[in-house]
Order: structure tokens, then C-alpha cells, then sequence
């Protein structure tokens, strides 16, 4: 019978992700410059390697968020289960969860697409349009990336941390890759012919990443010790601009294409954030009656 506990041993964890990198070394293909498309718009090209740059800072943003409102104990291990995302998604990403969430629907059932289709980042130019389709696998990558350190807010201190890899692993494998297949890859019929229109994860990312943190919080149960002074606020305010900024990519780049689509949402992001900020401001000062950074954040 297979036990899953040996996930928890070191050595086995150790021999499965660097098993992942050795495969990713020895056995991608490398893209060549001759395979460029002369339909791809360098405008939009340009454009949306910036915004998966900007994307990607989110990350280390969320982990400065994430961390600086722990106890100081535990800063450098919740940080740690951000950072380690930029690692392990990117891999798997790379090897077949590209291809589970963007390759062709298997059996027409429009639930995942074909692991091999993409393998390796392979097979890619065909699909190419005014941008590589390299780059936008790689734009979406960011999404991938972010998602389960999303999470982590729900079970921060409350979680071993070979335990968490295992569940981000399982987790972009058997929910997001599926989520983001059944919205972004069939179509704009969308599963089912349901017409979901998702511009920019709020049902893929953000949905996903909401029900995984509850689903995480109600198995935890409660805390044992309900409230923390958080360990460093300067953190949170550093985490908070990094994710604000990360955000106009995340938004803007949805367009992908430097258009009026792209400015609109761009506009939108910011105007949406500072009334948000501004909102929660007053909140806190009519209940509070003062003002605190951390609410603010």
C-alpha cells in the first residue's frame, strides 16, 4: 500500500525536485530565432515581457506582505514559502502544467489539456501571434507562480513546510491547471459553453487561491493564539507597493497588447487600489477613531 507519508522524508524530497531539474536541463529544447513569426507585433512583444517581469515581482512582494505580519519567529520561514514558489512552479510549469492548463482538451471533455502537447516548452511557434507564444506561456507562468503563495496567508506559522511543497505541487496540478484550461484555453464558450469571461484571474487565480486558503483554515481549525503583533510593518508597506505596482502588470498585461484595452485597465488598477485604500481608511478611523498604517496596507 503507498504511503504517502514518505513525501515527509528530506531525502525523498530532495531526489523528486532535483530529478525535476535535471530533466528540465538535459531534455527542453532550445528555442531558436529562426523560428520567429513576421506577424508578431515587437510593440506588444515588448510590452508584455515588461509586464511578466512586473507580474513576477509580485511575488517576493506578497512575501514581504506575508511576513512582516507574523511573529518574528517566523518571518524568514513564511517568506520562504513564497520565495520557494518562483522555483517549483516555474519547473513544473516548464515540464507539463503548461501543457495540462493550455494544450489541447483531451477527449473533448474540456476539463485538461494534453500534458505532452507543450512539454518542455515545445511545439510553441505554431500557436505564435502578435507575440510569441513562448511569451505568453511564460506571462502566464506568473499567474502560476502567484496563486499558491496566495494561500499561504491562511496557514502561515501552521504548517510544515515539506508538507506545503507537496500541496503546492498538488495543488497547481489537480486545481489550477484544470481551473485555468476550463477558462482561458477552449474558447470563449468556456466550459460547458457557460461563456466565462475572465480577464485577468479572478477566476483562476484569485477563486482558486480564496477556496484553497478556506478549505486550509477550516481543516487547521483555530488558532491557538488569536492574535500577533506583526513582526515588522515597514515589511507590510514594502509588500504593499511591490503588490500595487505588480498589479498594472497583472491587470494591463491581460490585454496582451499594448492597446487601449491595456491603458484601460492600467487606469482601472490604480483607480481601484487608492479607493480601496482610501475607503479602508475611514472605515478604520470611524471605528478606531485613528489612523494605522497597517490597516492602511
Amino acid at each position: 500500500m503507498f504511503n504517502i507519508m514518505i513525501f515527509h522524508n528530506r531525502k525523498t524530497f530532495f531526489i523528486i525536485l532535483s530529478a525535476i531539474v535535471f530533466i528540465v536541463l538535459f531534455f527542453s529544447n532550445p528555442q531558436s530565432m529562426s523560428m520567429q513569426s513576421v506577424d508578431i507585433n515587437y510593440a506588444d512583444t515588448a510590452w508584455m515581457i515588461v509586464a511578466s517581469a512586473v507580474v513576477l515581482l509580485m511575488t517576493p512582494g506578497l512575501a514581504f506582505f506575508y511576513g512582516g505580519m507574523v511573529s518574528k519567529k517566523n518571518v524568514i520561514s513564511t517568506m520562504l514559502q513564497s520565495f520557494i514558489a518562483l522555483g517549483v512552479i516555474s519547473l513544473l510549469w516548464v515540464l507539463f502544467d503548461f501543457s495540462l492548463a493550455f494544450g489541447d482538451t483531451v477527449n473533448g471533455w474540456g476539463i485538461i489539456g494534453n500534458p505532452f502537447q507543450y512539454t518542455f516548452l515545445n511545439n510553441l511557434d505554431a500557436n505564435n501571434s502578435n507575440i510569441p507564444y513562448l511569451l505568453f506561456a511564460l506571462f502566464q507562468l506568473k499567474f502560476a507562480i502567484i496563486t499558491p503563495a496566495i494561500i499561504t496567508g491562511s496557514f502561515a506559522e501552521r504548517i510544515r513546510f515539506r508538507s506545503y511543497l507537496l500541496f503546492m505541487i498538488l495543488f497547481c496540478v489537480l486545481i489550477y491547471a484544470p481551473l485555468a484550461h476550463m477558462t482561458w484555453a477552449i474558447g470563449i464558450k468556456g466550459y460547458g459553453g457557460l461563456y466565462v469571461l475572465d480577464f485577468a484571474g479572478g477566476t483562476v487565480v484569485h477563486m482558486s487561491a480564496g477556496s484553497a486558503a478556506l478549505a486550509g483554515a477550516l481543516y487547521l481549525g483555530k488558532r491557538k493564539k488569536e492574535k500577533t503583533e506583526p513582526a515588522n510593518i515597514p515589511f507590510i508597506i514594502l509588500g504593499t507597493g511591490l503588490l500595487w505596482f505588480g498589479w498594472f502588470g497583472f491587470n494591463a498585461g491581460s490585454a496582451l497588447a499594448a492597446n487601449y484595452d491595456a491603458v484601460i485597465a492600467f487606469a482601472n488598477t490604480n483607480i481601484a487600489s487608492a479607493s480601496s485604500m482610501i475607503t479602508w481608511v475611514l472605515f478604520d478611523r470611524f471605528l478606531n477613531k485613528k489612523y494605522r498604517l497597517l490597516e492602511l496596507a
